[in-house]
């Protein structure tokens, strides 16, 4: 299905001559141009990507080529990309340091939302004008056109606002997933987390506020933490503290009227899970979901013995890889609903795919701090 573009990307680690690049280019466009005039074949467009031919620092290994064109079998559907995130995880894939990682070279991305271009001969339930996203996500989703099986692609309502579209899978479904698969969480129960500006916490706040659920949320000291606070609380954190202000023997005596939370959520490691654990009452449960400090995590013998708390673990790649397509699609649906009635909303930044070094050094930190930076092709 993709083999033209497999046999293109190889070219790139044939030489790093821009000549012979550029030579290796031009024989596979006129190639293309002359399988369309002997079968006549249904096409996709050529595409413009980037790709990376090594593993290493995004800055340095990402570019963006022009792919040849893409004939489509009887299954395949063509899509024209309208947007795709940079994550964390995007960024660690070219890094070579995530655990499941394309072969280089490659193409960037995971996520994103795309408008159907054209469809083979056998598809059903999608058309050319639809809206779809990869679900469950599919590597490559940073270039303007795609070909992929039928199968990988979900229709989506045309309505959603295109960004939050593009950007639904892997923030808002993990932190859905989090806040339903380890305990039971009712109404008036309450979940305490760090990392509560990223777009996990986000969506945790939301998600658990719609539901009747209090948050108690963890923030790093830095310059603007008090504008972070109310822009937290403006989209339902009950508690926000910053990681100094707990430095206290009884961090619970801090809670007023929120319960002791039964649940906790850690992305940062070292000693900001240290203080989700603190917050945790008897048998409560801390799900570790990403390591931003690259710091270990402690826990005390006595928050063992005595308080007999869980550490959990979560990986949405490793729970959409068990056969939950169906499963994950409906979540997905749910999630876009929200997401159109204003009940889920999270920072980002339209970055041009023309532009795309300047939203990768943003994505990077290398700006300082920005929101999530989403490609528009």
């Amino acid at each position: 299905m993709e083999l033209a573009r497999s046999v293109a990307l190889k070219a790139i680690n044939g030489s790093s001559s821009t000549s012979i690049f550029n030579t290796g280019w031009a024989h596979l466009r006129r190639a293309q141009s002359q399988r369309i005039r002997a079968y006549s074949a249904l096409m996709s467009p050529p595409s413009k990507a980037v790709v990376y031919d090594r593993e290493g620092a995004p800055e340095a290994v990402t570019k963006v080529i022009e792919l040849p064109a893409v004939e489509l079998k009887e299954n395949d559907v063509c899509v024209k990309m309208l947007a795709a995130p940079i994550n964390p995880s995007d960024i660690n894939r070219i890094q070579g340091v995530y655990p499941v990682r394309p072969q280089v070279p490659a193409v960037g991305g995971y996520e994103g939302v795309g408008e159907v271009y054209s469809v083979g001969s056998a598809v059903t339930g999608v058309a050319p004008g639809d809206w779809v996203i990869p679900s469950p996500p599919s590597f490559g989703t940073w270039q303007t056109y795609i070909v992929k099986d039928q199968s990988v692609w979900h229709k989506i309502n045309k309505d959603t606002p295109m960004e939050y579209a593009a950007t639904i899978t892997v923030n808002p479904l993990s932190a859905l997933r989090m806040l339903e698969d380890f305990t039971t969480i009712n109404s008036g129960d309450s979940i305490v987390q760090n990392g509560a500006t990223s777009m996990v916490g986000q969506c945790i706040i939301q998600i658990a506020r719609f539901r009747g659920i209090h948050s108690i949320n963890i923030i790093r000291d830095r310059a603007g933490s008090d504008e972070a606070k109310e822009k937290l609380k403006k989209i339902g954190a009950d508690e926000v503290f910053a990681e100094s202000q707990l430095e206290v023997k009884n961090v619970k005596s801090l809670l007023a009227n929120v319960p002791e939370p039964a649940l906790g959520f850690n992305c940062v490691g070292g000693n900001s899970a240290s203080l989700v654990l603190k917050f945790l009452r008897q048998g409560g449960t801390m799900v570790t979901y990403g390591g931003m400090s690259k710091k270990p995590i402690t826990v005390s013998t006595s928050s063992f013995i005595f308080k007999d708390l869980s550490l959990k673990g979560f990986w949405l790649q490793k729970w959409m890889g068990s056969d939950k397509a169906t499963e994950c699609r409906t979540m997905i649906d749910y999630l876009l609903c929200l997401a159109r009635e204003g009940k889920l909303r999270y920072e980002m930044e339209l970055v041009p795919f023309n532009d795309f070094q300047v939203g990768l050094s943003k994505a990077l930190g290398l700006q300082g701090s920005h929101p999530k930076q989403v490609i528009k092709f």
